[in-house]
């Protein structure tokens, strides 16, 4: 926990003296706050099995992204703190309810206080592979934290470009900063492991396509199909949601270097876009991993204001920062 006593574990480095209550660029004290835990169908197959994932969502972020569907804890401040003793309570109500792993989402501020929590789960039983899921803005020094901790490194590259970096997730250094974030992850574990259907080991790298912006999107594939084809799976995911408000460009606090102001693209991708993307999966030899089907829809973005943030056909909860435990 020292590591919070002058901050430096995002690539922003901003000193913040998280041990007495300050708060970083990403919201956070070193309390660790939770949001949501639940039973997730909404990850890739492997991840999902018919179990389901442990999602564990975790407050606060590193980024500003604009079109932030997390916004609400991200950037607005919902969850609460929960100690080591309630984080492990979490993760064996998830293993009871039938998850298939424990998935960390965004925790890349908060790596002291989820390696504390996971280590003492590991020391009381559990047994599930631990998924690190995460935006890749990390430190090299943070993730070989968790090198004994984490079995499944679940990274976005979002993008390789500065200046849509810089626009879109008010991060320029983004770019290189993911970059050396995936490398370290591919080092720590090179090759998928499966028990069955489900992954045990290994890195699967997202993308995320915007609309509009499709050279970025190639851009990334080609750094997959030169970088890490055949030791990570990749995943293409079309669920881009134009924001139906400006509450998360609001919530996400600009760098005093960040270039004109651009808005978020205001449409879903389009089929056009979706098929040029497929073909260049194709013309890159890209062939482990996923595509999502294209549905121009907003139907799944979560609400964590409710219970069980998603759907019931993506989601059962199990834990909610105001409600706490969920039986049913």
């Amino acid at each position: 926990m020292e590591l919070f006593r002058s901050c430096m574990l995002c690539p922003r480095r901003c000193g913040a003296r998280r041990l007495e209550g300050k708060r970083g660029f990403c919201g956070e004290t070193a309390e660790l706050r939770v949001a949501s835990a639940s039973i997730h169908r909404g990850e890739e197959p492997p991840l999902t099995g018919k179990g389901g994932s442990g999602a564990v969502f975790v407050s606060g972020c590193t980024l500003g992204c604009v079109f932030c569907q997390n916004y609400q804890i991200s950037r607005k401040g919902m969850g609460r703190a929960v100690s080591r003793d309630e984080l492990v309570r979490i993760f064996f109500a998830l293993k009871e309810k039938g998850a298939v792993n424990i998935n960390l989402v965004t925790g890349s501020h908060a790596v002291p206080a989820l390696r504390d929590g996971l280590a003492a789960a590991r020391r009381a039983g559990l047994e599930l592979p631990v998924l690190w899921n995460s935006s890749a803005y990390e430190t090299p020094e943070a993730l070989l934290l968790l090198r004994d901790t984490v079995d499944v490194w679940l990274p976005d590259l979002k993008t390789l470009d500065t200046d849509l970096a810089a626009r879109f997730f008010r991060t320029p250094d983004y770019p290189e900063a993911a970059e050396k974030a995936i490398r370290v992850m591919l080092d720590l574990q090179s090759r998928p492991e499966y028990r069955g259907e489900i992954l045990q080991k290994g890195v699967i790298i997202r993308h995320l396509v915007l609309p509009a912006y499709l050279e970025n999107t190639r851009q990334v594939l080609r750094w997959f199909a030169d970088h890490a084809q055949g030791r990570a799976l990749l995943s293409v995911m079309t669920q881009y949601t134009p924001p139906k408000d400006t509450a998360a460009a609001d919530a996400a606090p600009a760098p005093a270097t960040e270039p004109a102001a651009r808005p978020p693209p205001d449409r879903f991708v389009n089929k056009r876009e979706y098929e040029t993307v497929l073909n260049w999966l194709a013309e890159y030899g890209v062939e482990d991993g996923f595509y999502q089907e294209l549905v121009q829809d907003s139907a799944w973005l979560p609400d964590f204001r409710r219970t069980n943030p998603f759907s019931s056909e993506l989601s059962v909860p199990v834990w909610h920062w105001r409600n706490g435990f969920v039986y049913n």
